[in-house]
């Protein structure tokens, strides 16, 4: 497929660049220079059909009960994102076919006009979490004929908040998702109108009442914790990520498997989500002598515990465990190759665009938590005796 490239710069800085499915728009704490931004999209031609007589066209919400499957197996059949087993992939393709559901055609029921795009508010498009719902965002959208704009949100403040609010709301949009994995994404979403359509991505249903994809980081940090504790581990320390104002998911699942294990409860340690915070947070509990198990709140944040601990001569696992959180994809080479929680990202970002059509053609859709599922490598074992 050719890719089309479009770069947009203001006050000399790239602030925007685009594929065939993507546009990226860096928005700016200063009003002025927001509003000369000029956002270059591409126009997607939606193919011609000829409808069914509905009283109104067949969603995706039609199609996955008429098939007996997920509405995001329905997404994923018309996409080809993932694998699907032969059966039911028959069933959705027979549903398609009986119900007369097109993409296009659910794409123009839920577009006002030339309303086609779905605006995308994060915080950051490069680290792992984000960028795989951000992926799994633009495979739902394209099996709709629905284009994916990104505006980043610069700064944790209520102003840049409602800087980027303007500049995502300055589109012709279908709706918007917001990765509320962070405080900006919280601002963000409250700094919507009410009257925009809206789903999230986040950890905890706090705040305003819109439709989340919910990932239960709170299960899966009790589950990693309990987990070690039973490996027997008389404690388990925590190198998290700062709350941002809001207690975090991981941090609360961790305390909560301590204190009914009746385990001490250690200090936590912050970091910054990146391999050097954690290398600088491994050196700190290195130098502790006590540690003998952590978990992190990112895996990222692990690659950098395990490599100040081998920096320090201890062993991973011999001396220290290690358990991380989403299942990067180094975690399963890295040495050794690490413990982690797995969360499915890119499912949740598949699930909000299912949520926002559902919202659009006044189709209620199900929104069940994800629970992350440990995954058991070689960086976790008994403590030494």
């Amino acid at each position: 497929m050719p890719v089309v490239r479009l770069i947009t710069r203001t006050g000399g800085r790239v602030v925007q660049s685009c594929s065939t499915s993507r546009v990226i728009v860096r928005a700016s704490s200063d009003a002025a220079g927001a509003a000369r931004l000029s956002l270059h999209l591409l126009v997607c031609t939606l193919t011609d059909v000829t409808r069914r007589s509905h009283t109104r066209p067949p969603v995706l919400a039609d199609v996955a009960r008429a098939a007996g499957v997920s509405v995001p197996t329905v997404s994923r059949v018309l996409s080809g994102s993932a694998p699907v087993s032969a059966d039911k992939r028959r069933q959705v393709l027979r549903a398609i076919q009986e119900l007369g559901y097109r993409p296009n055609a659910a794409a123009r029921a839920l577009a006002t006009g030339k309303r086609s795009i779905i605006s995308v508010l994060t915080s950051d498009t490069t680290r792992y979490g984000y960028a795989s719902a951000i992926r799994g965002i633009e495979e739902a959208a394209r099996a709709v004929g629905l284009v994916v704009a990104l505006t980043l949100l610069d700064g944790d403040d209520e102003e840049s908040a409602r800087v980027a609010v303007d500049l995502a709301l300055g589109q012709p949009l279908a709706g918007v998702i917001v990765l509320e994995f962070d405080i900006q994404g919280s601002r963000a979403l409250a700094a919507l109108p009410e009257t925009i359509p809206v789903a999230a991505v986040s950890s905890a249903g706090q705040g305003r009442s819109v439709p989340r994809a919910l990932f239960d980081d709170h299960a899966g940090a009790r589950d990693a914790t309990n987990y070690l504790l039973g490996l027997g581990h008389r404690t388990v320390h925590h190198v998290g990520i700062p709350a941002s104002g809001r207690p975090s998911g991981r941090l609360l699942g961790w305390r909560e498997a301590l204190e009914a294990a009746g385990a001490p409860v250690p200090e936590i340690v912050e970091s910054d989500e990146t391999p050097r915070s954690g290398l600088q947070a491994g050196a700190y509990l290195a130098r502790r002598g006590d540690v003998t198990a952590v978990l992190c709140g990112n895996d990222e944040i692990a690659f950098g515990v395990i490599k100040a601990f081998q920096d320090e001569g201890l062993r991973v696992p011999e001396d220290v465990s290690v358990v991380g959180f989403d299942d990067h994809p180094l975690a399963e080479i890295w040495t050794p190759s690490l413990t982690t929680m797995r969360q499915d990202f890119a499912e949740l970002g598949r699930m909000a665009v299912d949520f926002l059509l559902g919202r659009l053609a006044g189709v209620p859709v199900e929104a069940p938590h994800s629970t992350p599922r440990l995954v058991m490598r070689k960086s976790a074992a008994p403590p030494a005796r």
